[in-house]
């Protein structure tokens, strides 16, 4: 049997901390919670071992592969600017050309972005990303 491999959304907590969860798992509430990314992506470990401990539902056992998961992870954008809190939220939507209050609305949670404007905000933070790696001392 193959290692099947799940999505899971790492977002900040509304109480600052880290949640996990699996968009794509059909009627099963996978979480993960934790006050560091770790210990919120060990927590969903430990309960995806607990779903498959404790549950005598066959489908439920078999949409998690018998517990032979990897998770993709991927961040919400509250999630990423938690975890990467060095980025200038105003300058970096100056440099995306979103507006910086409604960026830091997007940080916050307060707001949803549109699919459009997180694929903006992904490929500018990719770019950014290329344009440091070149940057010599």
């Amino acid at each position: 049997m193959a290692t099947k491999v799940i999505k899971a959304i790492i977002e900040k907590a509304s109480d600052g901390g880290y949640g996990i969860y699996c968009p794509d798992l059909e009627e099963i509430s996978l979480y993960g919670y934790g006050l560091t990314e770790t210990e919120a992506k060990e927590n969903l470990q430990e309960n995806l071992e607990m779903f498959i401990d404790e549950s005598e539902n066959e489908n439920i056992i078999n949409a998690l592969n018998k517990g032979d998961i990897s998770f993709d992870y991927q961040y919400d954008i509250s999630g990423f600017f938690k975890t990467y809190n060095f980025f200038n939220i105003s300058e970096l939507a100056k440099r995306i050309g979103i507006n910086p209050s409604l960026m830091r609305r997007y940080k916050q949670g307060i707001t949803l972005a549109s699919k459009d404007q997180k694929k903006k905000i992904e490929q500018e933070i990719h770019i950014l990303a290329k344009e440091l790696c070149a940057v010599q001392f």
